[in-house]
């Protein structure tokens, strides 16, 4: 087996399954983020604490991890670019050390698409701002924006990475299924902006 893929796999893997948010929790709040809101650790049920600077160190700090990890690939083993992507990005959704349940991705994803192109990090965050702002739903925004960022992919220059992004796109929505049957009736919360 190749020793490069080994490596890579480890260190995205392990880089993508800290959970920032549970830690963070933990650490200033004495809480479980598994027993509060919807019992996800990400960066939208860390706000439901009330505490907007531990979602916001949330956000970056699992924005980071994926960053971190396909940069560290750009740089040393540049064909296994996608693969550590994806591989992080997965790390995060299934933790070894939470019993394989961690957090949707978004925010890792973000820090993933912003390592391969600073442009789909842009086409993403205006994308969820004006979508946030119209609607008031989180996962919907995060869906029909990594759909956008897609899109985009598939007719800019940058298409070699259209692939990639679709994948992104279906595991986002998979990690979402849940909020799409809460959209479909009328029973997803809205955030607060």
């Amino acid at each position: 087996m190749d020793v490069n893929l080994i490596i890579v796999t480890l260190y995205s893997y392990l880089l993508g399954s800290i959970p920032f948010g549970l830690i963070l929790t933990k650490i200033f709040l004495k809480k479980d983020i598994r027993k509060v809101g919807s019992g996800n650790i990400g960066t939208t049920n860390v706000l439901r604490t009330g505490n907007k600077f531990l979602a916001l160190g949330t956000l970056i700090l699992d924005l980071l991890k994926g960053f971190v990890s396909v940069y560290f690939t750009l740089s040393y083993y540049e064909s296994l670019t996608f693969y550590s992507g994806l591989i992080c990005l997965i790390g995060h959704i299934f933790p070894v050390w939470l019993k394989f349940n961690g957090g949707k991705g978004v925010a890792t994803y973000l820090g993933v698409i912003l390592a391969l192109s600073y442009k789909f990090f842009l086409v993403f965050g205006v994308s969820w701002i004006a979508l946030s702002l119209l609607f008031r739903f989180a996962s919907l925004s995060s869906i029909v924006s990594s759909l956008i960022v897609f899109i985009y992919g598939y007719f800019s220059e940058s298409n070699s990475y259209s692939l990639l992004l679709f994948i992104f796109f279906i595991i986002i929505l998979f990690t979402h299924k849940q909020n799409i049957v809460r959209l479909k009736n009328s029973e997803e919360n809205k955030i607060k902006l």
